[in-house]
């Protein structure tokens, strides 16, 4: 069973910047994809950016172009995501999801995609 835990999150004021983590432990595959996703106050949970194996494909929704990037260190087994130019519709909790996968190459933006979830940890951005 993979265990996921997210930190960074936390109250910042619009146009700050916020670094999530997402650290991975217990019986972890050999290749997996990472991503990202929130899920704001009385709507559903969004696909926000997600990462390859490799690291050398990641795929962002429109929301994060630009401001979001997330990153791995699979030494580390931990996911990233660096979230710059916070607008208040950030605000959200963000959750980090963990894939199998067999190409090293692949990542996904769906949620069923996934296999593993965090609780997720609370961005907030003041206005």
């Amino acid at each position: 069973q993979v265990q996921l835990v997210e930190s960074g999150g936390g109250l910042v004021q619009a146009g700050g910047s916020l670094r999530l983590s997402c650290a991975a432990s217990g019986c972890t595959a050999s290749t997996y994809a990472r991503g990202w996703f929130r899920q704001a106050p009385g709507m559903q949970r969004e696909f926000v950016a997600a990462i390859s194996w490799s690291g050398g494909s990641t795929y962002y929704a429109d929301s994060g172009k630009g401001r979001f990037t997330i990153s791995r260190d699979n030494a580390k087994n931990t996911v990233y995501l660096q979230m710059n130019s916070l607008k208040p519709e950030d605000t959200a909790v963000y959750y980090c999801a963990y894939k199998v996968v067999v190409y090293s190459s692949s990542y996904f933006t769906r949620e069923y995609e996934y296999n593993y979830w965090g609780q997720g940890t609370q961005v907030t951005v003041s206005s």
